[in-house]
């Protein structure tokens, strides 16, 4: 990573033993970045040829190198196929496909859960993901 700010921040939230592999970067030669929604033009080009860019942010980051990097949509899961009437939700997916968010928020529903996940206050992500796949949804692959 190589905003220092968005680094401190996610190593604080992340288990301690996923956390060592979390590193902060001076230079711009790490082949796969975190990114969030303030990659600019100027980072971008930083990277190089064959660059992975893996969005943690809730909406795509905009995107001006497309023509040598690899890059990767925001979390996100296909609906459960028992879901009916569903079939387009955010233009940057795939069709029956969310982002994590939504589908986090459908299975607060579904459980009946009162407690209120806002903004980067996620309580149990092993839980809620854990109940996303129990009601049906799976992981999109990537590329």
């Amino acid at each position: 990573m190589t905003n220092k700010q968005d680094y401190h921040f996610l190593k604080l939230n992340m288990p301690e033993d996923e956390a060592e592999n979390l590193l902060f970067s001076k230079t711009a030669i790490a082949k796969v970045w975190l990114i969030g929604e303030g990659l600019g033009a100027s980072e971008q080009f930083k990277a190089q040829k064959g660059t992975r860019f893996i969005p943690y942010s809730q909406l795509p980051p905009r995107m001006v190198r497309k023509d040598t990097c690899n890059n990767s949509t925001t979390p996100a899961m296909a609906v459960p196929k028992t879901l009916q009437n569903v079939h387009s939700c955010e233009n940057w997916l795939p069709r029956r496909v969310m982002s994590a968010w939504r589908i986090a928020g459908m299975v607060h529903v579904l459980e009946g859960w009162n407690e209120h996940e806002c903004g980067n206050n996620v309580l149990d992500m092993e839980k809620v993901w854990s109940a996303a796949i129990l009601h049906g949804s799976r992981l999109v692959a990537q590329a």
